[in-house]
């Protein structure tokens, strides 16, 4: 659990304090893949008593921007961000979803015309409006041959379903070039699940955060969390701070990090 300290206003008092934090990581062990849940932005337009949630959602996905500027200032490799699970395109309105997928499909567009960045979807289409997975697909594209910051777009995501497409893409693969089934089961190896995952090819999130208090991981990265190290903060999604952010990173690097053994 995160620890609490007296929140700070803007000011030079917040300024010094954000630059000691900065100091202080000088030298540390950073994570390479930080996967962020920005829970908490449907309870924030709730208590500014706004009439739907889709300014809460627009000044979260703002707050992501800012969030993956930071990681990138501090050369953090892969960033991953889960906008909308599977569940969420079952559980919610579809007067709030409509709102949701445009501020997506923005979101979109302005991260891949941000400095150097790759924009990768990682989820299913399946659910998802057509204009929306041509905005996803535009963002692949444009950054296509990108090197900086990788970022992980989870739309329409949900672990359970990644794993689920992995085994199917094995099976699929195996049976077209002619394999049996008890072939399959000689070389179904973790490795080669993760290989088929939606992020395949990448490393696992070394640091896992989620803000607005809940501690749970709602179906996301399931399968490539099982080593992680894991965060949870009160403030809403768009109430995050940069300071919030480099006390999560301070508090990664006195870890000790085991990997199951």
């Amino acid at each position: 659990m995160a620890e609490r300290e007296a929140p700070l206003g803007r000011g030079l008092l917040y300024g010094v304090y954000q630059r000691r934090l900065r100091r202080s990581l000088v030298g540390q062990e950073l994570p390479r893949h930080v996967a962020m849940i920005l829970d908490g932005n449907r309870r924030w337009a709730k208590q500014r008593l706004l009439e739907t949630a889709a300014p809460g959602h627009r000044a979260g996905a703002e707050k992501f921007q800012e969030f993956l500027v930071w990681c990138d200032d501090l050369h953090i490799s892969v960033a991953t961000l889960y906008l909308v699970s599977t569940d969420n395109l079952t559980g919610r309105t579809s007067e709030e979803l409509e709102e949701l997928f445009l501020i997506i499909a923005d979101l979109a567009y302005d991260l891949s015309h941000f400095r150097n960045w790759r924009v990768q979807h990682v989820g299913s289409d399946e659910g998802l409006p057509v204009a929306l997975v041509d905005a996803l697909r535009a963002a692949e594209l444009r950054t296509k041959d990108n090197t900086g910051l990788h970022i992980n777009l989870a739309v329409g995501y949900g672990g359970r379903r990644e794993i689920t497409d992995a085994m199917r893409s094995i099976v699929t693969a195996h049976s077209a070039s002619g394999g049996s089934l008890d072939d399959l089961a000689d070389i179904l190896t973790p490795d080669l699940i993760a290989d088929h995952l939606y992020t395949g090819g990448q490393p696992d999130p070394d640091l896992v955060i989620r803000t607005s208090g809940e501690q749970r991981l709602s179906d996301f990265m399931l399968w490539q969390s099982a080593h992680s190290e894991f965060y949870f903060m009160e403030a809403l999604g768009p109430d995050l701070r940069e300071v919030d952010f480099l006390r999560a990173l301070r508090d990664y690097a006195t870890r000790h990090r085991r990997f199951g053994s």
